[in-house]
């Protein structure tokens, strides 16, 4: 008695042998991908790193959100990290209605915002709408399941922002040979809180400080939260994040400027700072445990900011706020 095969309309198949078509395949496979780049052009090859470094500089370098993921200098941008759960690595999502209007208030950078279909509009979404459409912001209805993805499972309330990534300067780009004033920068040592580093940003700009340094670990990042914070300043003031602190400050020495650490047990009183008219490079550590053993050793001086003793530290933005005071009032006595 034969087998199924028999049965009207069966196919008996064979593992054995190519299948029809399969020819095409084999000649695709088969085919290159064209000459090899040259090295230059290579994005991680050493000739392709010292092209960058060569070019750099010649054009305009401006502080802010990059766009299409790249920053001035071409690179990719690095990503700022997620507020209130983020889309992608390579950017930033800052979720809630509160939130949202608060950014945009703030005129922070938006690629795109998210809504959440029937969402129940009050004043915050109206305004929030309001404003996306006079600043031409691309508006997405998105469901809901689709915002608990995009904002890792916030409370986004329907309502979510998109900010493209910061890009952030080279250490050599924090000091422009054309601007006015003597050169001052402010680098924070494990400063984590992103309200902070915008307080202090804006009082940079205020005093006509150069720039901002950051490590980039143990750090908070310009997210949209500091941005807010800077109210705008970020737009102006560079920040440039390097792999070690204490090495970057030694650069910053060899090229003239003095280090000045701020410590509760500093060697110096700030009312008697006597290098606020030098090129300096304030480092304010964070407000529990202040000053790393290495940038401390590195410091030229340590500073302390006289305080009541009913007050036992400061936070970093007040901090710095108080000492690049000081240094402009001592700046403009000299002149």
């Amino acid at each position: 008695m034969p087998g199924n095969s028999q049965r009207r309309g069966a196919v008996r198949k064979s593992g054995k042998g190519a299948s029809v078509g399969s020819g095409g395949q084999r000649r695709k496979a088969l085919e290159g991908k064209g000459p090899t780049p040259k090295a230059a052009e290579r994005e991680y090859h050493p000739a392709a790193k010292k092209a960058r470094s060569a070019t750099r500089g010649t054009g305009s370098t401006k502080p802010g959100y990059a766009t299409g993921g790249r920053s001035p200098q071409g690179r990719p941008a690095r990503g700022s990290g997620r507020s209130g759960g983020g889309a992608k690595a390579s950017s930033e999502v800052v979720a809630g209605r509160n939130a949202v209007v608060e950014a945009l208030r703030a005129d922070i950078p938006v690629t795109t915002m998210y809504v959440a279909g029937r969402i129940d509009a009050d004043d915050r979404v109206r305004e929030a709408l309001k404003t996306a459409s006079e600043r031409s912001i691309p508006v997405l209805e998105t469901p809901r399941g689709e915002l608990d993805r995009l904002t890792d499972g916030a409370v986004h309330q329907g309502l979510a922002l998109q900010v493209p990534p910061y890009a952030y300067v080279e250490i050599g780009d924090l000091v422009d040979p054309q601007a006015p004033g003597i050169p001052l920068v402010v680098a924070l040592d494990g400063v984590t809180d992103p309200r902070n580093l915008g307080a202090v940003v804006r009082s940079v700009a205020a005093f006509g400080g150069h720039g901002v340094l950051l490590p980039e670990r143990r750090s908070a990042g310009m997210t949209a939260s500091a941005w807010k914070t800077s109210a705008g300043a970020a737009a102006r003031v560079p920040v440039a994040r390097v792999p070690n602190l204490t090495r970057a400050l030694e650069t910053f020495q060899k090229a003239g400027f003095f280090v000045l650490g701020l410590d509760m047990e500093g060697d110096v009183e700030l009312p008697g700072l006597a290098l606020a008219t030098e090129p300096v490079v304030v480092v304010v550590g964070s407000e529990g445990k202040g000053l790393s053993r290495l940038v401390r050793e590195t410091c030229d001086q340590v500073v302390s900011i006289p305080m009541s003793s009913a007050v036992e530290s400061l936070n970093a933005g007040v901090a710095a706020g108080v000492t690049l005071y000081e240094i402009a009032r001592q700046r403009a006595a000299a002149r």
